[in-house]
Formats: C-alpha cells, structure tokens, sequence
C-alpha cells in the first residue's frame, strides 16, 4: 500500500540551496550517481566523486560542470574492493578537505558472478557493505566536525529478498548471486540503524533508501530470460534522473534534520523487511564487520 501511496504523491521538489557545502558520492561517474552529484551541484556544493575508473570519473566530472554550472567538481580515485585504497582516499579527504558535510554511500556492484576484494570479501558484501562500513568509519571524525551532516547509503528493496548469513557472510559454501546482492543491500539497512544510534546527539544523521527500479549498467550480470523480463518491464522503471530523486531528497529535505536512521523510497518513509528492524541482527553485524575489517568503532 505504501507503493501505491507514493505513486500518486506529487514528485518531491526543493529549492533547498548547499552553498559552502562539501559532498562525497561513491560511485557517481554513472547512474544515479551521476544524476546526484548533478543536482547536489546545482545547489552550490563542493562535489567530489570517487571513482575507480578515472577516465570515465573525469568523463563525468566535466558533464557535471556541464550541467551544473558548478566549477566546483573535482574526481578522486577510490576502489571499494581494496581496503588500501579506501585508506588512501580517506587520508586524501582528512588532509585535504577543511569540512564534509554530506557523505553518500552510492557505489554498488549487483548480482555479479562470484569474485573477491583484495581483502578477500565476496564482491557484493565486499563493496556495497564493507567498503562503505571502512570509508564511513575513517570519514566519520571529519564528518561530526561538519555537524550538522548527512550520511546517505543507497540500499534497495532487494534488501527484503535475503537473510544476512552470518556464519558464511562471503558465500564460500555456497553462492547465490541475487541473494548475496539482497544481503549487501540489507547489510545497508543494519548499517544505517546502527550508525544511527552511535550518532546520537552528534549533529550527524543517516539515512537508507530504495531508489526505486533504476535503468542503470547494474543490470549487465542477468542472464538471458532476466534480460528479457527487465525489457518487458523496463516502461514501468525509473531513468536515472528519477532514481536519484530519493538520494537528493534524504541528503537536503529540512524536514529530516531530526530523523536518522529509517528507510526511505519515492522521497518518503517506507517500509523495510523485519530482518531490516532487528537490532540485535544489526548489531551482530555490526561486530562482524568491525572484526573482518580489524577496526574498533566505539
């Protein structure tokens, strides 16, 4: 019913500005992203990208000026899959960066054969979960600093489709590539809520979302009859410019100043999955991911 709701509210708009705003988006030489770095832009941010691939980063970067009329954009190199180079981002951004007022987790890699980081994490965990719990984590003192700010991890619906498999979170005895996807994306959910509470009274608060059914490169890795039903049904699906609406909305909206931690999806409150709502989940995971990563998050 939620669905249904927010289909026939009115599309979410604001002229919300970000003047002397510093933002980071994983991700964004592409998609939704792309789309959200863009807008944050328009509205007068500092937007820096962090991208694997320098050429397509640099690629992007003058669209977005482009677009934009923001000069203010600039590419750095960030590998979500290397914990060392997550390290060197972080360290670039710490030194470089006087402030960092919104941080969105956006990067993702989906339904992809079986790979592994260089850490050694199963690709999907390994980059939509772990990567972004280490660059959270080594932003965060920056971040608080900045107060008030925003912390955005771009999550999915996918995320009620799946359990997170804490005895086998690397799906090494066994894989299913759509239910490892579903767990990264609930690992984002967990994430969020628990973030959430170890920020309380910081000035800092996080949000997750589900930017609806996106036309985006994500979908390269379905095999050949998922193909022909994501065709079919692409008519009903979101461009990219509409998938990033729900991002935009959870990293300016005023309304959220004093909300963190909840689900959103259409640029409003939704529903997440049980498993999504259960703390003590959230903190197991919370804890594992701090050992597999070797940090101590007080």
């Amino acid at each position: 019913m939620q669905a249904i709701r927010n289909f026939f509210r009115a599309a979410w708009s604001s002229d919300e500005k970000l003047d002397g705003k510093t933002v980071v988006i994983t991700g964004a030489n592409t998609g939704i992203g792309k789309e959200t770095a863009i807008d944050l832009a328009k509205r007068g941010a500092k937007v820096i990208i962090a991208c694997r691939d320098m050429e397509k980063a640099g690629a992007a970067v003058k669209e977005i000026i482009e677009s934009s009329g923001n000069e203010n954009v600039l590419c750095m190199k960030l590998d979500l899959a290397d914990s060392k180079s997550i390290r060197e981002f972080a360290e670039a951004i710490n030194n470089g960066e006087p402030k960092l007022n919104i941080l969105i987790n956006n990067a993702g890699v989906m339904v992809c054969p079986y790979g592994k980081t260089a850490d050694g994490f199963e690709m999907q965990i390994g980059v939509n979960h772990m990567g972004h719990f280490l660059l959270t984590y080594l932003l965060l003192d920056l971040i608080k600093k900045s107060a008030p700010a925003r912390i955005v991890n771009v999550s999915s619906m996918a995320h009620n489709w799946s359990s997170i498999n804490l005895e086998d979170i690397n799906s090494e005895k066994s894989y299913d590539k759509n239910k490892a996807y579903s767990q990264s994306k609930l690992a984002n959910v967990l994430f969020t809520r628990s973030l959430a509470k170890r920020l309380e009274g910081t000035g800092v608060t996080t949000y997750s979302l589900h930017p609806g059914v996106v036309q985006t490169e994500l979908w390269r890795h379905l095999n050949g009859p998922q193909q022909i039903l994501w065709k079919m049904a692409t008519p009903f699906t979101k461009n990219s410019s509409q998938g990033a609406q729900t991002t935009i909305y959870c990293a300016v909206e005023p309304s959220l100043e004093k909300e963190s931690g909840g689900y959103y999806s259409d640029c409003a409150p939704a529903n997440c999955s049980a498993d999504g709502k259960n703390d003590e989940l959230a903190q197991k995971l919370w804890e594992l991911s701090c050992r597999l990563l070797s940090v101590t998050w007080e």
